[in-house]
């Protein structure tokens, strides 16, 4: 299965935190599994840290690529396709982020990890 993590699920799944669902933990530590993660999520990320909504405990230039690598996970870069699948998106998430790993998940064919329950109401498969 190619997963794409939302923010929060690599948030959490980096800190072992409780709030990640048991199913999506496994989902994530299953080596079958290839895990995405997105640069609308790190774009997220420099916002949300740079509004002090985010503490991360290294500067994030270091931060996410040292946690991709050390967790296996693939950077996904944005595409031109990924913008443009976001027209054919319903308007239930007015989070642009979010609209962008929704089009990332339904333009590769991957399995968006998120508690999200908006992101349920999207043609995509969502597990948590």
């Amino acid at each position: 299965m190619r997963l794409l993590l939302d923010t929060h699920a690599f948030l959490w799944w980096i800190a072992d935190d409780e709030r990640l669902s048991s199913r999506a933990a496994a989902l994530i530590a299953d080596g079958t599994n290839e895990v995405f993660f997105s640069a609308a999520s790190a774009w997220e990320l420099v916002v949300k840290a740079g509004l002090g909504r985010v503490e991360l405990p290294d500067p994030i230039e270091r931060f996410v690529p040292d946690q991709l690598e050390r967790n296996g996970f693939q950077a996904l870069p944005i595409q031109l396709r990924h913008a443009l699948t976001i027209s054919s998106l319903p308007s239930l998430h007015r989070d642009p982020f979010d609209r962008m790993l929704v089009a990332q998940a339904v333009a590769e064919g991957m399995t968006l990890v998120s508690g999200d329950r908006a992101m349920k109401g999207y043609p995509v498969h969502v597990e948590w």
